[in-house]
């Protein structure tokens, strides 16, 4: 099934922090999304700006901090080309193990969910690679239980054209918040730009919620990147 990305986003208040992977309608660029939304003062608090690997989070306002555990880190690195896109630290940790000569799942059975109970926000991240293909993780409580950590990966080796897949931490708004279930969903991508897409997410992504958005679209021939950051704080 292909859903409509703007349909999805308008109708769920907080999917939470979101991946999407895909690749443009014209089959030439490998499309990476972020986003991050926040109910709480502390979660509104941040901004998505540009590093030398990527991207990073960081206090909009650094006197109204409370505690930057969960949501200061690097949302996005570049490796030798490969782009690492999560919703935590755990960007670090697949770094470093892709440095030493792992893959991205043996860094993932080193974590799990966050410890934010009775929440335990999923771990979700992705990786793609030089030549476009990619991959999806999550890592789970089971039903909202900490004792079991659920582990899923899905990886697209030939992506297709005008074609992505959206994983985000939470199925939808709640208290506690359910987690997300089932595949990454199947999207189309239309939008030729990463401008273009980056407007069309923002437009309609909740305007309470909605904190910072990234969008990049990397030409798979040269490997240059045509990034783009939308933050609420401005």
């Amino acid at each position: 099934m292909m859903y409509d990305i703007a349909k999805l986003l308008r109708e769920n208040t907080y999917p939470g922090r979101g991946i999407i992977l895909g690749r443009s309608g014209d089959d030439k660029k490998a499309v990476v999304a972020y986003f991050i939304m926040g109910r709480s003062a502390n979660s509104r608090n941040r901004v998505f700006e540009a590093t030398e690997d990527g991207i990073r989070t960081r206090a909009f306002d650094e006197s109204r901090m409370e505690d930057p555990s969960l949501i200061i880190y690097h949302p996005v690195r570049v490796l030798n080309g490969t782009v690492i896109v999560t919703n935590g630290d755990q960007t670090d940790t697949i770094r470093d193990h892709m440095k030493a000569g792992h893959c991205y799942r043996h860094a993932l059975h080193t974590r799990t969910f966050e410890p934010d109970g009775p929440n335990w926000t999923p771990r979700v991240s992705g990786v793609v690679s030089p030549d476009g293909k990619y991959s999806l993780s999550i890592l789970k409580s089971m039903d909202g239980d900490p004792a079991c950590c659920c582990r899923y990966f899905y990886e697209y080796e030939r992506p297709l054209a005008g074609t992505g897949h959206f994983i985000h931490t939470y199925k939808r708004d709640g208290n506690p918040i359910p987690s997300f279930e089932g595949e990454p969903e199947r999207i189309a991508i239309q939008a030729e730009t990463a401008e273009a897409f980056a407007n069309l997410l923002w437009d309609n992504l909740d305007p309470d919620n909605k904190v910072s958005l990234y969008v990049s679209y990397i030409h798979i021939a040269s490997g240059k990147a045509d990034s783009v950051i939308i933050n609420k704080n401005v």
